[in-house]
């Protein structure tokens, strides 16, 4: 994953995944916008109390690096769960949902998704000419998100997983994420060897730390995609790049990703 930046708004983009042509994708940081704290500066929700009219002028920032805006771009209601849209050009400028997955084989078609701590999936099919954008918490790597996503692309467009092209972006890593009960058992219950995602805390036997990046990997290798990018950047250590939920208790933000096949 390498870092740009453009017009004053830093970004990331993955290495294995186009950034020119036919597709185009980023990762924002929270840096660029006008937002006020705790919302500074690029927040990119409307789910928190932010003020409005400073949340469309940091979507039309971010949006506009890509020409895009709003109303040509598709959005999700995002819930944690394992449902994914099969979307178009027709979906441009609504929330779509309840869902935590968009797939697209439509020219011309962009998807939008926010985070803050959960993890970006993306999807690019070379092939078939198709892309997937999804966002996977600790539950939607439980239920199987990404691996919903690539069966969806199968069967809606004919992707070939071993074909695909995936990449997780930037979320909590285990350095930070401390889980408990029902965390613990839901992982051990859905993962034959759950050791290496569960790493002993410290004093707290009761406590684990989760690595989420590595479960959303191993969902994705499972559904039988044979390389998965992952971002090296942790959203709770890097409060001064990300919005963590975790990290900033609630009070912050959500950053923002967006895959574009043109």
């Amino acid at each position: 994953m390498q870092a740009y930046s453009e017009r004053d708004v830093p970004y990331y983009c993955f290495d294995g995944i186009p950034n020119n042509g036919l597709v185009r994708h980023a990762v924002y940081t929270r840096q660029g916008g006008i937002s006020r704290p705790p919302f500074d500066t690029l927040n990119l929700s409307v789910s928190v109390p932010d003020v409005k009219e400073d949340v469309y002028a940091n979507r039309a920032t971010a949006y506009g690096l890509y020409d895009r805006r709003i109303d040509t771009l598709v959005h999700a209601h995002l819930v944690h769960g394992a449902e994914v849209a099969v979307v178009g050009r027709a979906d441009h400028g609504r929330y779509v949902g309840p869902v935590d997955g968009l797939i697209t084989d439509d020219p011309g078609c962009g998807l939008t998704m926010n985070y803050a701590d959960c993890a970006p999936v993306f999807l690019y099919d070379p092939r078939r000419k198709a892309i997937g954008l999804g966002h996977a918490g600790w539950k939607g790597s439980i239920i199987d998100l990404p691996g919903a996503m690539v069966r969806a692309m199968g069967q809606a467009f004919g992707s070939r997983p071993a074909e695909l092209v995936a990449a997780i972006g930037p979320t909590i890593g285990p350095c930070c994420y401390e889980v408990g009960e029902p965390v613990i058992s839901a992982v051990n219950e859905a993962f034959p060897d759950a050791d290496d995602l569960l790493r002993p805390v410290a004093s707290k036997e009761d406590k684990r730390n989760f690595d989420l990046p590595l479960a959303n990997k191993r969902r994705l290798i499972a559904a039988g995609v044979g390389h998965v990018e992952l971002p090296g950047l942790c959203t709770a250590c890097r409060t001064d790049l990300f919005f963590s939920h975790r990290a900033e208790r609630g009070r912050t933000g959500r950053f923002g990703a967006i895959l574009i096949l043109n």
